[in-house]
């Protein structure tokens, strides 16, 4: 990654909220420098600056965001080159020093040491662009929002299940509707749903942008009278049935809201074009691939399915055991929106087809799904490599 003839010192941090411990050792492996340094600006700027003293220097890190972005911050804009240790990559080499004790100036030896005698197994850590900084932020905001979603959805099925399984059937499916947010909000018991008419549900339904309302406020209705009997505890959920449909109708705003700034940047990089016209990437998952993938360079597809966690890996023993199975390592991120676009892509027919062959091969559903990633990461890789969109193969006719 790092061309190690041309790094003098090779400072390891051990980031902390508070602090970092911070040990530089030189290409020999003899320690120069060791010292617990403050999360601030100055301090960080100091180190560094007593470390160049000793000539080119490379900064290695176990956290690159979060308690690790000022001091990377810091080391790129005083043009010191910089670098990540995984930190499952960190645990392994941990395990072959001597000692249990776990500190923070260990730790650092450890990072030091694995950088000046393992090289390869550093990931580059590029100056972040500030489209591809925002485009971070703005995804980590939306992961955040998409699992408070799916808790929040979970709970208010939960309880619509203790209350009224009939009801719930109907009305959880479609949670994600304003209509049915709304209508929790206003009527929020069984027995007040019941008390509406038809024709008002259907109103209702229809003036707050409900799909099909006519249809639905049936279904509702039809749910309800499978259920006469008022389960104990019923007259709480009262109070707690609208709280948790007004947080849902909240978060699905939020993340509309961040869905616009979230497109507004990430189509101005120009993988946006290249990514989006793969059938399966939309703007979530092309923000995302920006932001794990934008700065780094890949040799070959493969590299690039080995980095993703998609490629497969073969065990053999003899003549007793052979196959394949999933990579457990690799960038998870990558890997979530590969299996993401390759899921979505299953309405694309030749995705399909691959898609049917590698089941009709006796593969597993997730097992076919990855199997279809990692075909796909072949046109990824060309299509970033060249810049050009993707172009469906012409149909066949027999």
């Amino acid at each position: 990654m790092h061309d190690q003839a041309a790094i003098d010192l090779i400072v390891g941090m051990d980031v902390g909220k508070r602090t970092h411990y911070v040990v530089g050792c030189r290409r020999d492996g003899t320690e120069v420098l060791a010292a617990s340094v403050a999360n601030e600006e100055a301090a960080i700027q100091a180190i560094l600056t007593a470390a160049q003293t000793h000539g080119v220097v490379l900064v290695v890190v176990d956290q690159p965001a979060s308690i690790g972005a000022l001091p990377v911050a810091v080391a790129h804009a005083r043009g010191v080159r910089v670098a990540y240790l995984p930190g499952f990559a960190l645990r392994q080499i941990a395990d072959s020093f001597p000692g249990e004790t776990k500190t923070d100036a260990r730790d650092a030896r450890i990072i030091a040491e694995a950088a000046r005698t393992m090289p390869r197994v550093l990931r580059a850590l590029p100056t972040s662009a500030p489209t591809v900084a925002t485009l971070r932020l703005l995804c980590g905001r939306d992961d955040d929002l998409a699992q408070e979603w799916t808790a929040t959805s979970n709970r208010l099925r939960d309880l619509l299940t203790q209350l009224h399984p009939p009801l719930e059937r109907v009305l959880g499916p479609v949670l994600a509707h304003q209509g049915v947010l709304a209508l929790l909000q206003r009527w929020p018991l069984p027995a007040q749903l019941g008390a509406l008419s038809e024709a008002r549900l259907t109103t209702f339904l229809r003036r707050q942008g409900a799909r099909q309302p006519a249809a639905l406020a049936r279904a509702i209705r039809t749910a309800l009278a499978q259920q006469m009997v008022v389960v104990p505890g019923t007259a709480a959920a009262a109070l707690i049935v609208p709280q948790l449909a007004a947080h849902l109708a909240l978060v699905r705003d939020q993340r509309a809201a961040l869905m616009v700034e979230l497109e507004a940047r990430v189509v101005t990089h120009p993988f946006f074009p290249v990514l989006t016209s793969l059938p399966g990437f939309g703007v979530r998952t092309a923000a995302k691939t920006v932001v794990e993938l934008a700065g780094r360079e890949f040799a070959t597809a493969g590299q690039l399915a080995a980095y993703a966690g998609v490629a497969p890996v073969t065990r053999q023993s003899g003549t007793s055991l052979r196959h394949e199975r999933a990579a457990r390592r690799g960038n998870k991120a990558v890997k979530n929106v590969f299996c993401q676009a390759a899921f979505a892509s299953l309405r694309h027919p030749p995705s399909r087809r691959y898609y049917d062959r590698k089941r009709a091969e006796g593969k597993r559903h997730t097992q076919a799904l990855l199997c279809l990633a990692r075909r796909r990461v072949d046109v990824i890789f060309a299509m970033l490599r060249d810049g050009t969109p993707y172009h469906a193969p012409p149909l066949t006719t027999t």
